[in-house]
């Protein structure tokens, strides 16, 4: 099954969460480095504010150390948050003026411009709102409580509206991306050159993406790295787009994964989750390799080198992607019947 492809094609089948049992190459793109590389500079915390108990997004700060801001995913206000990776203790919280009232705010990123991009683009109805927002303030250059001026940007989908929670600012160009969310897989949306506070911004399509939670581009941004509740895959970055079938990354099992971002240096990938005291998982960045040729990354659904050789785990592949594949449906269900409410705004 193939995971993301360049538009204009069909959208990928359902149940992208049975990745995780294919074999290949792919399978250790996040193992630990070899002994003679340096150590990764970032490491995993525990995010103890009892107010932050849906963390939905995390970038890490450029200019404060150690320090990754997140927010909640939603009904809780216009606020962010830095949690210092050290103690996992909130050190700011900055509550965002001169916007409306956040519906559902899913995504946090860093700007080449050195501003915070908050995307309030979830949409668990797929299509309830016509129009989502996303707003923009400047990294605050002190850590303490206090209250921001941001802009609001509207967002529109050139195909109509979805859902979606996970927005990513790439590190050089500026350009924002919003990546959509569905059980049958999701497209990936390049915004404008420059967002306008004037009128409605279009995003329009430009390739076909797994079922994603987050995403995040590395620091140099040849590299994006999409999330989902079971796999996550890093895919080469060129010409504005992602090329190839990507890179299974060794992401943690977490329940509700909700979050990822790269550290500053781009050694390290931190995956979040929702919950209280919810834990950071830092993973090693396994070195980039060459782009696989184009063609399907897996092979043709009952082939024999799906099914794999007699008497191997191979064999046991469609026990697996069922058991993974009612997981998903429980995990969508228990989310959608704790989270359904009626939209405001």
């Amino acid at each position: 099954m193939r995971l993301l492809r360049t538009v204009p094609t069909t959208a990928v089948p359902a149940a992208l969460a049975l990745g995780l049992l294919l074999p290949g190459p792919a399978a250790a793109s996040g193992a630990a480095p070899a002994p003679d590389a340096p150590a990764p500079t970032a490491s995993g915390f525990t995010i103890s504010d009892p107010r932050i108990t849906e963390s939905s997004g995390l970038a890490a700060s450029r200019i404060h150390p150690g320090v990754y801001w997140t927010h909640n995913d939603s009904d809780d206000g216009p606020y962010v948050y830095a949690v210092d990776s050290a103690t996992g203790r909130t050190v700011a919280r900055i509550t965002l003026s001169g916007i409306g009232t956040p519906r559902d705010v899913e995504a946090i990123s860093l700007g080449p411009d050195g501003n915070l991009y908050v995307g309030d683009i979830g949409d668990n109805r797929d299509g309830t709102w016509d129009h989502v927002w996303i707003y923009r303030l400047p990294e605050p250059k002190e850590l303490h409580d206090a209250t921001v001026t941001a802009e609001q940007f509207t967002a529109v989908y050139a195909d109509g509206p979805r859902n979606a929670e996970a927005l990513m600012v790439h590190p050089v160009t500026g350009r924002v991306y919003i990546a959509s969310k569905n059980e049958q897989g999701g497209g990936l949306y390049e915004g404008p050159e420059k967002l306008s506070a004037d009128g409605r911004n279009v995003f329009r399509r430009v390739a076909e993406v797994p079922w994603v939670t987050d995403g995040a581009f590395s620091p140099d941004g040849t590299r994006l790295t999409l999330r989902g509740y079971f796999t996550a895959r890093t895919y080469p970055w060129k010409d504005g787009r992602p090329q190839g079938e990507g890179e299974r990354v060794d992401a943690p099992w977490q329940g509700q994964a909700e979050s990822v971002t790269y550290s500053p240096d781009g050694r390290t990938l931190l995956f979040g989750a929702e919950g209280a005291n919810s834990r950071v998982v830092a993973v090693p960045v396994a070195p980039a390799t060459t782009p696989p040729p184009s063609g399907p990354a897996h092979p043709a659904p009952g082939s024999a080198a799906e099914r794999g050789p007699a008497g191997s785990e191979g064999g046991s592949f469609t026990k697996g992607a069922l058991v993974l594949a009612a997981g998903t449906a429980l995990v969508l269900a228990a989310k959608r019947l704790l989270r359904r409410r009626r939209p405001r705004g």
